[in-house]
């Protein structure tokens, strides 16, 4: 199953898709108080190439600050190198590329990255993410101590806003906190529900209590179908998951039995975590399995 191709539309996305609820996003993560005339520009990426790496929202404050936000259900370590490529592909649209030649300096927004998590699994309420972090060992290549000093790094700062996490910043933005009921009614429901069922139910309950009320009263039959297209995918990505352990862990096994079962296997775990956490496809991850000879760190 092609999980990028059924992705066609956010939920998170469509709730801050102005720059009243953008203003009032970053104002609730930073603890600031934005004018209300501080000028926003909406930036987002809509090249297809982006649907499966960053596809939320990117923004400008004041021309000064360049904001990338990303909601996420699943944590994935590659964020910071997804980014990384993403932010040149934003310079490159709102920058005057002729000016990258003049003799003056041309002074840039900052970039900040941020990620708003609301998946099932446990994850603290703040945590930082480096691009160095993915950085190979060049130790013995150069003759400064490596580590002290990076020549490029990236930060990107991940808030839990499950319900129960982070309080004080979901309760200062009123559609983030809204959000965050919803999904949380959403999982309540779907204890003892079908999806859909839950789902419609988390809607009507919102419009009883005055949560993302406009935004459902406006939207109700695309939300829903977004969010159905949504909660499937990310049961997709876990299916898949799942299936390219069981795969992954036979093939670990079969391989690790010329070089000693208990080796092989701790080797076959750990490369096709590797191979998990950058997303790819059961497919792929066989295909590279069988490609491989001699051994799992060949991959």
């Amino acid at each position: 199953m092609d999980i990028n191709a059924k992705y066609k539309a956010s939920v998170f996305s469509s709730l801050f898709s102005t720059p009243e609820a953008l203003r009032e996003l970053y104002s609730a993560i930073e603890g600031v108080d934005l004018p209300p005339d501080t000028p926003i520009d909406i930036n987002t990426l809509s090249d297809v190439l982006f649907m499966d790496q960053v596809n939320d929202v990117s923004f400008t404050i004041d021309n000064r600050l360049l904001v990338v936000a990303e909601h996420q259900s699943t944590i994935n370590q590659n964020m910071p190198l997804r980014l990384l490529m993403y932010i040149g592909r934003v310079y490159e649209k709102i920058i005057n590329r002729k000016k990258l030649y003049q003799k003056n300096l041309e002074k840039i927004p900052e970039p900040e990255f941020i990620v708003l998590y609301n998946g099932k699994a446990p994850y603290p309420d703040h945590k930082v993410l480096k691009l160095s972090d993915a950085f190979k060992n060049v130790y013995g290549l150069r003759t400064d101590n490596p580590g002290i000093r990076f020549a490029l790094e990236l930060d990107v700062q991940v808030y839990n806003i499950n319900k129960g996490h982070n309080p004080g910043l979901i309760e200062r933005s009123r559609t983030l906190s809204g959000y965050s009921d919803f999904v949380a009614k959403v999982r309540e429901y779907e204890k003892n529900l079908p999806l859909e069922e839950a789902m419609k139910g988390a809607i009507e309950y919102c419009l009883d209590h005055d949560i993302l009320k406009g935004f459902f009263e406006t939207h109700s039959t695309e939300v829903f179908n977004m969010l159905i297209t949504e909660w499937n995918t990310e049961e997709a990505i876990a299916a898949n998951r799942e299936e390219a352990w069981e795969e992954g862990w036979e093939k670990g096994q079969e391989k690790g039995r010329k070089k000693g079962l208990e080796e092989g296997r701790e080797e076959g775990i750990q490369h096709i975590l590797k191979l998990i956490e950058q997303g790819l496809s059961v497919e792929e991850i066989k295909r590279r399995l069988d490609k491989a000879s001699g051994s799992l760190s060949d991959l």
